[in-house]
């Protein structure tokens, strides 16, 4: 939706606050504002416009002296307005504007009544409070600079050269002054133990049908990132029906090196199925290494896999915005959710199986979600992501981890998921794809992205450099050649040690490859058909 920078603390100049944000301009190409509170303190904001496109400017004024800056979503606003702030007076008729409100009514105990994707800084004087969405799909870092002065921004780029300290704000927390960091999203399944549940079909399907109708609020046109795959394909299925019954039309995108790339084929078939407007976006492998410089310093990560599946997402949202169209839907977090990467067959035990989901799911503001984020927002557009809805997580992560193996359905991983939604009297998507095999995003847009990549950082990397690797980068140093590449041009831009350590390096367990590419797992079978055989006895 945005990007915002506060700066907490008095003496900073208007003019360089106007330039730091400017950097994260390309979050908000809409309208830009800056705000300087009478205790000195500044809020800056730069907005993509969704909700309210015509009064909702921020930052945003509270009934008295609070005011705040947010980039996100809430999704229960209008719930909040109509019941707990009924006796409130709205200047906006802006999803944001509910946060200024509720710190005025509650103090800082109100971020858990929060439905949404969301980072927030409510200044009140000398008084403030800043929150993260429960799971991180919003970004925000935070840092102090020599004069003690606090950062809170979307994106490092505005405040890693003026802070002598940083780092990435956790998601599910608030910070005050007074308390610190407290932690208020606290799920039952975080302990492994929790998850005892029975699989519940029919719950699956509605929550997750509740999480996409909540995602679909807009004052602009929504479309649907359709990558061919399970995840992607059932988000659009659901939203393709819900927009149907409103008499709307769905515009659906997919990107590949060709006609003939795994993800574009599949996704070709399910646009036809579902009677989408359909938009095929292809790119090559040059203009692939062209860019990389530019997108490894809007995403601020050196990690391998989210550089790798960027590449293409960054291309596709250009083409996507370029078409009018501001936010779509995306289906991050059900391989997390419900195991399905290809290396959670190896899981040694039930145990190290549900673990595993739990922690692939609290880190997924490392990896999957910053690149969703920084991705799409590089070309103001907004991603949503229904898998990652609290209600839908209540009921999908509580399940117990045995019904959830791979193991236990001949192999077919995201098993449950699978049948939830394959419901033959009115079926949801083809059964060639409700049952395809797993593809990661950056080997489905044409398996020699990745291979031909891996060749070039290698040509780019000498072997005297990769000897001293240790030297160099001594914190999280590379261990491979296309590695170092990316390490280089994170360092060019982001030089300081907060900076590296905010970046979490993802490896697949449980398998002799490192290489967190799918193909990399012994278990990646190219012919999908063998995965809708299983299907049948299952």
């Amino acid at each position: 939706m945005c990007g915002f920078l506060a700066i907490i603390g008095k003496g900073k100049e208007e003019e360089l606050v106007k330039e730091l944000s400017k950097r994260m301009a390309h979050r908000g190409p809409d309208e830009s504002d800056l705000h300087i509170t009478e205790n000195g303190h500044i809020l800056s904001h730069e907005r993509l416009s969704i909700i309210d496109l015509h009064s909702g400017k921020q930052p945003i004024q509270g009934t008295s002296s609070a005011w705040m800056v947010h980039n996100g979503e809430i999704y229960n606003h209008q719930e909040l307005r109509n019941t707990i702030l009924k006796d409130h007076t709205f200047r906006t008729k802006s999803d944001s504007e509910v946060i200024v409100h509720l710190y005025e009514k509650f103090g800082y105990d109100f971020v858990d009544m929060l439905d949404g994707d969301f980072a927030f800084v409510v200044v009140d004087g000398d008084d403030y409070i800043a929150g993260r969405d429960p799971l991180g799909v919003k970004p925000l870092y935070y840092g102090m600079d020599d004069r003690g002065r606090m950062y809170f921004a979307s994106e490092m780029k505005a405040i890693a050269d003026q802070c002598k300290t940083f780092s990435t704000f956790p998601p599910g927390h608030f910070y005050t002054a007074q308390t610190g960091f407290v932690k208020y999203y606290q799920p039952e399944y975080e302990d492994f133990k929790a998850c005892v549940e029975s699989v519940d079909l029919e719950l699956i399907r509605e929550k997750l049908t509740e999480a996409t109708q909540k995602r679909l609020m807009s004052d602009v046109p929504i479309g649907v990132l359709l990558s061919g795959g399970l995840d992607s394909s059932l988000t659009s299925s659901i939203a393709a029906r819900l927009l149907k019954e409103k008499g709307k039309e769905l515009h659906s995108f997919s990107i590949g090196l060709d006609k003939e790339a795994p993800d574009a084929v599949a996704a070709r078939k399910v646009a036809e199925f579902l009677g989408t407007i359909h938009h095929e976006i292809h790119f090559t492998i040059e203009q692939g290494i062209e860019i990389l410089d530019k997108l490894i310093w809007h995403l601020e990560t050196y990690d391998v896999t989210s550089i790798r599946a960027s590449t293409p997402m960054y291309f596709l949202s250009k083409a996507i915005t370029e078409r009018g169209i501001k936010v779509v839907l995306s289906g991050e977090g059900a391989d997390e959710v419900f195991g399905g990467y290809l290396y959670f067959r190896n899981a040694p035990s039930t145990e190290d199986f549900t673990k595993e989901t739990i922690e692939r799911v609290q880190k997924l503001f490392t990896a999957d979600l910053l690149r969703a984020d920084k991705s799409t927002m590089a070309h103001g557009l907004e991603a949503r992501v229904p898998f990652l809805d609290k209600a839908f997580l209540k009921v999908a992560m509580k399940i117990e981890g045995e019904q959830k193996l791979p193991k236990t359905y001949a192999g077919v991983e995201k098993y449950i998921l699978r049948k939830a939604f394959d419901t033959p009297d009115k079926p949801y998507l083809p059964k060639e794809v409700l049952w395809r095999q797993k593809e990661q995003f950056s080997d489905g847009v044409g398996y020699n992205w990745i291979d031909t990549l891996i060749e070039y950082c290698s040509s780019q990397v000498s072997d005297e450099e990769m000897e001293k690797a240790a030297e160099i980068f001594p914190y999280n140093t590379p261990a491979t050649k296309e590695a170092f590449f990316y390490r280089k041009i994170f360092h060019k831009y982001y030089p300081q040690t907060s900076a590296a350590q905010t970046v979490r390096k993802w490896i697949p367990k449980w398998q002799e490859n490192q290489d967190p590419s799918g193909r990399a797992n012994a278990a990646h079978i190219k012919a999908d058909t063998e995965i809708a055989k299983s299907s049948v006895t299952a």
